[in-house]
């Protein structure tokens, strides 16, 4: 018999129509390949358990997805083909699924997982931010304005670098001056770059 959770039941009911057929065979298939698999609500969406997080599936008003918890290792696309719902796209039909055979062996290679207690690489961050080099006449330009080089200094590295971007990406002297003179009031002021789009 299925170690099933009531709320499972509740969740597949309230689904749309489309919807239904989903989550049941995908429910279904989960419990074939993994008896022992346990049944739970997390982040309100219905989620399979053994050994630790097996997949999960949710529904949406026009739309549902099935994702593995751990997708890179379970399903073999190249990397960056997910478009960011579940491990299969926005599903609405049965034929959005790929076959059985295939589910099957999904949900096997991710119990295996969960079994030999691999995790996901954890993601490379992002290095911290390089301050571009500010040219000379940059410099200059702000060490006239006592009060506009003491907001420079202390703005973060991605600030400083959009100022120095903004100004030195024009493409024509006249521009790049034009843009210097308004970095340095708006600096004066305090201000970042995209001080108006900065919530108050």
């Amino acid at each position: 018999m299925p170690n099933t959770d009531p709320r499972i039941d509740a969740y597949i009911a309230k689904a749309g129509d489309f919807a239904k057929p989903i989550l049941k065979h995908v429910r279904k298939l989960v419990h074939d390949e993994c008896p022992s698999v346990e049944e739970t609500l997390k982040w309100g969406m219905p989620t399979f358990v053994h050994r630790g997080i097996l997949c999960g599936m949710a529904s949406f008003k026009q739309h549902c997805s099935i994702g593995f918890w751990k997708h890179e290792l379970v399903v073999d696309d190249k990397p960056g083909e997910r478009d960011g719902m579940g491990s299969f796209g926005k599903m609405t039909s049965l034929s959005d699924l790929p076959g059985d055979a295939k589910m099957r062996a999904y949900i096997r290679k991710a119990m295996k997982l969960n079994e030999d207690g691999v995790k996901v690489p954890s993601k490379v961050r992002p290095k911290k931010a390089k301050v571009l080099k500010a040219p000379p006449y940059f410099v200059a330009a702000l060490k006239k304005n006592k009060k506009a080089l003491a907001t420079f200094d202390a703005f973060s590295p991605s600030k400083k670098n959009d100022y120095v971007e903004w100004v030195t990406e024009a493409k024509t002297e006249e521009t790049r001056d034009r843009r210097l003179a308004q970095a340095v009031e708006w600096m004066a002021e305090g201000k970042a770059r995209n001080w108006k789009y900065e919530k108050c």
